[in-house]
């Protein structure tokens, strides 16, 4: 196992990082799942940060694409440039072109756009006039949205809310970690030097590792039944919570449940699943893909609260 390593690359980055544990464990499950995380916080709580910190600690290329209403699929993903010297067009390759992709305040540009970012994130590739490209692998997105400000943003659909894996909630810091933060910050000559721990070819060995993690019949069952008790609340004795759910989690949020508390488990050293595992994950992998309805929103019903009804409720085995 390459539990060591993963220890040395939180080491190295927490030289940077102050006291965003949870973000780096999520983010790292992504990676080691190829899954998607879009992360919701107000601004200044060093998300580009982390995400431009653990690209050098993996040896990965990063970009950093800021979205605005006037952004066009051209400028995520390239475009085909005349060349006079040539007399043809010559494929410019767009910032998409990378392992680790932040796409900041991903809801402020319109449709165009979220589809060709839809079908970099789904398919792994992109099309560019009449050639298709394959993106290169880890590729990872990590989308970021500011709870805060609405206006002028487009709301995301919801086919593309479901395909990532998780929505993590960044929060702020205590005060003895802003302290250090701000002491650490306030040094105006301050420069962090990262050297880089992991590289692909090992990266892609985690995954494997990550994959053979055993995890029971029960425990699979387990994760079926919550699942569902989001779409049939009524079954399980959720009649509170039925008033308020419009729509269920998709069958994604089985498929990313089990692998993503795989990883949680191999990140801890253990080869196999606990249910606190789950229970640790369920709120980051369904809170994005239970639809409430306009009842809830007037009640001050939460998502937050129908997860955590949930999984009181809902019986392992």
């Amino acid at each position: 196992m390459y539990i060591e390593k993963i220890r040395e690359v939180l080491d190295e980055m927490g030289k940077v990082v102050v006291g965003q544990d949870k973000l780096l464990n999520r983010l790292l499950i992504g990676l080691f799942t190829g899954g998607h995380i879009l992360l919701e916080g107000v601004p200044g709580l060093a998300k580009t940060l982390t995400i431009n910190v653990m690209a050098k600690v993996l040896h990965l290329e990063f970009k950093r694409i800021q979205f605005t209403p006037d952004l066009l699929p051209a400028d995520l993903i390239g475009t085909m440039i005349y060349k006079p010297k040539i007399g043809d067009y010559e494929v410019k390759r767009g910032p998409i072109f990378s392992n680790l992709i932040l796409a900041d305040e991903v809801n402020r540009s319109p449709a165009k756009v979220q589809s060709a970012l839809l079908e970099a994130m789904q398919e792994k590739q992109v099309t560019i006039g009449d050639e298709t490209f394959l993106l290169d692998r880890p590729f990872v997105v990590l989308a970021t949205q500011n709870p805060v400000e609405q206006e002028g943003t487009y709301p995301l659909p919801e086919a593309q809310i479901d395909r990532f894996m998780m929505k993590v909630y960044v929060d702020y810091l205590d005060k003895m970690k802003e302290l250090e933060v701000m002491r650490r910050m306030s040094d105006i000559n301050y420069e962090y030097k990262i050297r880089p721990i992991l590289n692909k070819e090992e990266i892609f060995a985690i995954r494997d590792e990550v994959n053979k993690v055993n995890i029971s019949d029960t425990l699979e069952r387990y994760i079926i039944e919550l699942v569902f008790a989001t779409r049939r609340p009524l079954d399980y004795g959720l009649r509170d919570e039925a008033r308020y759910i419009q729509f269920g989690a998709s069958p994604r949020a089985t498929i990313y449940l089990n692998r993503a508390a795989k990883a949680l488990a191999y990140l801890e050293g253990r080869d196999y699943v606990l249910p606190e595992d789950i229970k640790e994950l369920a709120p980051d992998i369904m809170n994005h893909r239970i639809l409430l309805n306009y009842e809830a929103e007037a009640d001050g019903v939460r998502t937050m609260t129908i997860i955590d009804s949930i999984l009181r409720k809902v019986a392992i085995g």
